[in-house]
């Protein structure tokens, strides 16, 4: 019997890429239950295989033992075109298909900045904002407690 493939998501950061990996149905059933193939196996292997412009290169295998499960593949470079595919084997079971390639661009330092950069500058501008109304309030320009008598006006 053949493992997988296993159901892929990735999502990007700026020096690495989010993969979910959910674990294919086993169509094992025992007293009228499906088992997944945690419940057959206990743990599973999975190997992530990275695909760049220069080659394929190969992640060492980790283990798993839930039927979904996170990791990030780190290390990478920002602003750069990358694919994901996953594969899943059993130590009594190394016969597994592959997911379907899972292609994403890492993030761009340029966009983490500019975001950081607008979040401060709003906070910055509030500040402000808060600072000119309050001196104003203190200047009795707005909000004027007392009305100038009537000699006055």
């Amino acid at each position: 019997a053949f493992l997988g493939p296993p159901e892929v998501n990735i999502s990007s950061c700026v020096n690495c890429i989010n993969v979910t990996i959910k674990l294919p149905p086993s169509h094992l059933r025992k007293n009228e239950k499906l088992w997944s193939l945690i419940d057959i196996y206990g743990e599973l292997d999975y190997g992530i295989t990275l695909k760049t412009l220069d080659g394929d290169h190969k992640r060492l295998p980790k283990k798993m033992t839930e039927e979904i499960f996170s990791t990030v593949v780190e290390e990478l470079y920002p602003n750069r075109n990358y694919c994901v595919s996953v594969m899943v084997t059993a130590s009594l079971n190394k016969n597994s298909i592959p997911s379907a390639w899972k292609c994403i661009t890492t993030d761009s330092v340029a966009q983490q900045d500019y975001y950081t950069v607008a979040v401060a500058g709003a906070i910055c501008f509030s500040l402000i904002l808060a600072a000119v109304l309050k001196c104003m309030h203190a200047g009795g320009y707005i909000l004027q407690k007392n009305l100038l008598p009537h000699s006055l006006v």
